[in-house]
């Protein structure tokens, strides 16, 4: 069965995790598969900055932008399985616990929401304050799942990379994926 992915891009730093998760996703995807993007004003502002590039642009997926809500994921008939923000702003985040459906990317995560269909939030900001925590109850109480863009460490990477993928690895396998990669207590940890 094909899979129908929105990937959304928000504002928050860590646009290399957005560029190596979609970089991946090329690699992954089959032939009937259908993978959208939206991203907001300020994650084209912010990958440009982070990345000195526009490679996004370049990507095989179509993109939507944020005010277009005749986007087929903008309603749940669509039936799209899997929506990934990452990385995932907490205003953003705030919004969809709130359940304000203020631009694609709020409405198609309300809308992922209401079909039960997996949600994955990739938070980016630290500290946290308690309306950031709360949110993210409230989110995961409604079905989401908040996956801090937090590396791990026990692959020993040696560069940007392989500490990148220690999270988007984490993603991808949460959406269903099979990307490979370290995982604790295999033997190349040995």
């Amino acid at each position: 069965m094909a899979r129908k992915i929105i990937i959304a891009v928000t504002g928050a730093s860590g646009s290399i995790y957005a560029k190596e998760l979609l970089n991946q996703l090329q690699d992954l995807i089959e032939n009937d598969d259908v993978v959208n993007l939206v991203f907001s004003e300020q994650a084209r502002e912010v990958w440009a900055y982070e990345l000195a590039n526009k490679d996004y642009e370049q990507l095989p997926f179509r993109i939507f932008e944020k005010s277009d809500f005749s986007a087929p994921f903008a309603s749940g008939s669509a039936a799209y399985d899997t929506m990934i923000i990452i990385p995932c702003s907490m205003g953003t985040l705030g919004r969809i616990a709130s359940g304000i459906s203020n631009d694609l990317i709020t409405r198609s995560a309300d809308v992922i929401l209401k079909e039960r269909a997996r949600l994955i939030l990739v938070a980016r900001e630290t500290p946290l304050n308690l309306i950031h925590l709360r949110n993210m109850v409230s989110i995961t109480e409604a079905g989401g799942i908040i996956c801090p863009a937090i590396p791990s460490f026990y692959g020993l990477a040696d560069d940007k990379t392989a500490i990148v993928q220690s999270v988007t690895n984490r993603v991808l396998k949460l959406a269903g994926f099979e990307p490979g990669g370290i995982e604790w207590g295999s033997e190349t940890l040995k």
